[in-house]
């Protein structure tokens, strides 16, 4: 059996079940369990000197575990693999707090701070309606390349193996891949290596999105404001969703009482936004969605005729 064939069955299972209350209130996230390792190895080996050498170390440990994991539980069979990779794909789970996020809005703006500050780091206290609109949009568009295409990639590419440790690495620069004085020199490597294991996706996330909005008149734009961005992979997804629904994003936030004055992306186009807006996000998340699938299917499709041909 096919990882293509694998994948979409994991992603059609995961836009149906999602993060079901139910039964990640009885047992722990594999997520979670992956954050425990990595604050164990925060504590045990963040200390001293040679930081950054430790920090590779605790990046090696990781990668290598989730490397055996992957292994270990693909041997299970491919309804165990269906089901680790849907799991670990996030695309309802994100709609929902996007989509929550649009509703509080909708009802008042201290709902939508409310629901925005259960998915972005950034302080949300007195946030405008039009930050929180563009805080959700950010994060929508960040995290559908980080929690869905490229785990699906890493999934099509390495397998289970590949894409545990897509996801260790990314909750690793979640947790310690901060330039802080804690996190600056053990966090490098984790932070490095992720940026590196989303350096295709996030292009892909791009082009998907363009695709789809055809804005493909805006392509130099696009590439000027990723490349302008503070991550050197969240800037593809943003510049191309803040094309698709005619927003401007990014720009000035504060982060723990600092207001960091960051760049506008697309900064010309409407700034004044709501829940209208992120709704239309929300409806975009599902279309890339749909068409991730049905490359996918075409390329399973074809794979599947041309193995039959080389029989025959």
């Amino acid at each position: 059996m096919t990882g293509g064939f694998l994948l979409i069955c994991a992603m059609c299972l995961d836009a149906i079940v999602g993060e079901p209350d139910w039964l990640w209130s009885r047992i722990r996230h594999p997520a979670i369990l992956i954050g425990a390792g990595i604050e164990w190895l925060d504590r045990k080996l963040n200390l001293g000197a040679q930081r950054r050498a430790k920090g590779l170390l605790a990046l090696t440990l990781l990668v290598v575990g989730s490397l055996i994991l992957g292994k270990l539980l693909s041997l299970l069979g491919p309804a165990i693999e269906i089901i680790v990779c849907a799991i670990l794909l996030a695309q309802k789970s994100l709609v929902i707090h996007v989509r929550d996020v649009a509703v509080g809005l909708s009802t008042s703006l201290p709902a939508g701070r409310a629901k925005v500050a259960m998915i972005v780091s950034r302080d949300t206290q007195d946030m405008t309606e039009a930050q929180v609109a563009r805080s959700a949009i950010e994060s929508a568009a960040e995290n559908l390349s980080d929690g869905v295409i490229a785990p699906a990639f890493w999934f099509l590419i390495a397998g289970l193996p590949g894409l545990i440790v897509y996801k260790a690495v990314n909750t690793a620069d979640s947790m310690i891949g901060y330039r802080n004085e804690t996190y600056r020199d053990f966090g490098w490597a984790s932070a490095r290596f992720d940026d590196l294991l989303n350096l295709i996706p996030a292009r892909l996330t791009c082009v998907l999105i363009v695709a789809l909005s055809r804005r493909w008149a805006f392509w130099h734009q696009i590439v000027a404001d990723a490349r302008g961005h503070i991550s050197p992979n969240a800037g593809w997804p943003e510049a191309a969703m803040a094309r698709a629904l005619n927003v401007a994003l990014a720009g000035p936030r504060s982060y723990d009482g600092k207001l960091r004055d960051l760049a506008w992306v697309n900064g010309d186009a409407n700034r004044e936004i709501g829940a209208t807006e992120v709704f239309r996000a929300c409806d975009m998340l599902w279309k890339v969605w749909g068409l991730a699938l049905g490359l996918l299917s075409v390329w399973f499709s074809f794979n599947l005729i041309v193995l039959e041909w080389s029989i025959q």
